[in-house]
């Protein structure tokens, strides 16, 4: 998975032991994760904040190119990424269930939440990870929260679009 980044580091304020999460390098020299993995992020890479949502965008050694990216569609097969406790790279394969959904805020700060969802079995360590179409390869989000309810579990993650227009309002203030 060329544009997965593991994150690992001291846990946050309130936790005990290691942080781990994902990132995703979606432009040249760029990358995504959530502003809760803050803490996992060297803090002179850091190019801001999303004011609106649970962005934290950085720098990262150069690549070459950005990634293919679509926009997620009800009934597509996912693959999400994320960091296991070994540091070990994570699969949770799902289905969009809702491809464009107002949620409320989940960041401090943060209005209503433009998000997409989809079920599937990741958790701690997915946060700010990649989403990709399962046949294409191509970039649809970066996940952001899971809940459980009656029906299993379910992956919330913002859409690309979203997440390039964050970028674009934080890197031009």
């Amino acid at each position: 998975m060329p544009f997965y980044l593991p994150l690992s580091g001291p846990a946050g304020f309130l936790s005990l032991g290691t942080g781990r999460g994902a990132a995703v390098k979606f432009a040249p020299g760029i990358a995504v994760t959530n502003a809760h993995n803050a803490n996992l992020i060297a803090p002179g890479a850091v190019i801001g904040q999303s004011s609106r949502y649970d962005l934290l965008f950085f720098r990262v050694g150069l690549s070459e190119s950005s990634p293919p990216m679509a926009q997620p569609q009800k009934g597509e097969a996912v693959i999400a990424y994320g960091q296991g406790r070994q540091s070990e790279m994570r699969q949770a394969e799902g289905v969009v269930t809702e491809p464009a959904v107002s949620i409320p805020a989940e960041c401090a700060g943060c209005g209503t939440q433009q998000a997409f969802i989809f079920a599937a079995d990741g958790g701690k360590g997915f946060s700010g990870g990649p989403v990709v179409d399962a046949f294409s390869g191509k970039l649809v989000g970066v996940v952001f929260a899971f809940k459980d309810d009656a029906g299993g579990r379910l992956m919330y993650a913002y859409d690309m679009a979203h997440v390039v227009d964050q970028y674009e309002r934080v890197k031009t203030p």
